[in-house]
């Protein structure tokens, strides 16, 4: 049979499409609409107040990304409800990869205290990027009998319900943060004082009303450095750039691990490689050296990986802050 010379036309068409493909390597990802993405400027809501950690690495990050996918990365700050409101709003935004949200470990210590949450973490977002993680800094006031794990740990043990420590509120990260520790140790007996936020807390420590606060870098690192308060470890496994001087609690507690970070998601149902173009963007936003010492003044190192292994950090937070929860009765105010 002789071919006909529509049949032919066809065939050369096919034969130049699949070419073209395997020359550029990939089509481009779609967005929901089915245009190429990105073909509009992205939206990253900050669910917090201009200025705190959330806010400045989202800041960061959206102009390198905005750089290199060639469209603005427009910041918004949503805040309320300890950063429920914004991620809550892009929980429920269309899932076309145009809006998303930067947000911390906080987002899973909420879920772990909060029975009642407008999201769910795991369900409701899709894990784009982590950006960084960093450890927290255990800090007393001056006249504390102790300079070390082993000391803080034993001095505590020693003169049980005799010392207080302070939080930024009813399920905190600073409060699951010292409750974890308290799961850890026997007989750790410590009374919790929950403030108003960080400033207060922080205040109360140096006059010692109490005498422990475990918290940020960032926040509590000025206050070492000038002589106002003391540290006596660090919550990473292993000593950290971020105050390479500090002892791991590990080393009096094995096992002792309380990281914080930072990540970007997307609503749940964003395509596939349109999650796959953000995280690659991301990930080559932060390999950028001045990125990263950006980064690590800020108390964070930067951490690229794979939107499955974001994945995967966020679901075990989440489980292990509501075992936590359950185990220590914490519930948030």
């Amino acid at each position: 049979m002789t071919p006909t010379p529509s049949f032919i036309r066809r065939s050369i068409t096919c034969a130049a499409l699949a070419w073209a493909v395997q020359a550029l390597g990939a089509a481009p990802a779609l967005a929901a609409d089915g245009a190429a993405y990105p073909g509009k400027p992205i939206t990253l809501i900050v669910p917090y107040p201009p200025g705190g950690s959330n806010d400045v690495f989202a800041r960061q990050v959206a102009k390198e990304i905005g750089d290199i996918l060639k469209q603005p990365v427009i910041v918004d700050n949503r805040p309320g409800a300890s950063g429920n409101t914004g991620t809550a709003t892009v929980a429920k935004a269309a899932p076309d990869g145009y809006t998303l949200v930067a947000v911390s470990s906080s987002m899973t210590t909420n879920a772990g205290v909060q029975p009642k949450m407008p999201f769910d973490p795991v369900k409701n977002l899709a894990p784009v990027a982590m950006l960084a993680k960093g450890p927290m800094v255990v800090a007393v006031n001056n006249d504390f009998p102790a300079s070390t794990p082993a000391e803080l740990i034993k001095a505590i043990k020693d003169h049980p319900g005799k010392f207080n420590y302070a939080t930024s509120g009813t399920g905190s990260v600073n409060h699951m943060a010292t409750e974890y520790l308290r799961s850890m140790v026997p007989n750790f007996e410590i009374t919790h004082v929950p403030y108003k936020g960080q400033g207060p807390a922080v205040t109360d420590v140096i006059g010692n009303q109490v005498q422990m606060l475990i918290s940020s870098g960032p926040s509590i690192l000025p206050m070492i450095r000038s002589g106002k308060l003391k540290a006596v470890g660090i919550t990473s496994l292993e000593a950290s750039p971020i105050a390479p001087d500090l002892t791991p609690m590990a080393t009096a507690v094995p096992g002792y691990e309380f990281d914080l970070w930072w990540g970007m998601l997307a609503p749940a149902g964003t395509p596939a490689d349109v999650i796959g173009i953000l995280n690659k963007a991301v990930n080559q936003a932060l390999a950028k050296p001045q990125l990263k010492e950006q980064f690590l003044r800020e108390g964070a190192i930067v951490t690229p990986i794979t939107p499955a292994q974001f994945g995967d950090v966020v679901k075990s937070d989440v489980e292990r802050w509501k075992k936590l929860a359950r185990q220590r009765n914490i519930v948030a105010d």
